[in-house]
């Protein structure tokens, strides 16, 4: 079995940190990453940690993962909610996927309130700040050792 959790971001999470911090919080994507790679750690197993605003790099990844990934957890931000391609991508993997969310996309705007990429997680975070990744973690090991 493969012993690597991709995590993926789209767009603007490169502004972590920076960008609307009443909405997202104080810390960075490095700083996510970080907490990613100890989580996935202590269960023994690796991460690839990336992050694009360009669609196209995640669904490259999404198939790079396919034959590399235990498991994906995947911010897709605004690509959640536009994505069809990202979707497709997805849907071509076996491997569990999670979808995470840093904010509780069902108390905004209510076009961000659909998800494309739902129809294809295993699961979905959403609200829970930045620890909603180290949640994702945690889950998709237990998801990794069930399947």
């Amino acid at each position: 079995m493969a012993s690597t959790l991709y995590i993926l971001n789209g767009p603007n999470l490169n502004l972590l940190g920076h960008r609307e911090p009443e909405i997202y919080g104080s810390q960075t994507l490095e700083d996510v990453r970080l907490m990613c790679e100890a989580a996935a750690g202590q269960a023994g197993l690796e991460t690839v940690f990336r992050q694009s605003n360009a669609e196209h790099d995640l669904i490259d990844w999404v198939h790079e993962a396919r034959e590399a990934a235990a498991g994906i957890i995947i911010n897709p931000a605004a690509y959640t909610h536009t994505s069809i391609a990202l979707l497709d991508a997805l849907s071509a993997c076996s491997c569990p996927v999670i979808e995470v969310h840093i904010s509780n996309i069902h108390k905004r705007e209510s076009f961000r309130h659909h998800s494309y990429v739902s129809a294809r997680a295993d699961a979905v975070i959403a609200g829970c700040g930045v620890e909603g990744y180290v949640l994702a973690v945690q889950h998709m090991v237990r998801l990794c050792a069930m399947g």
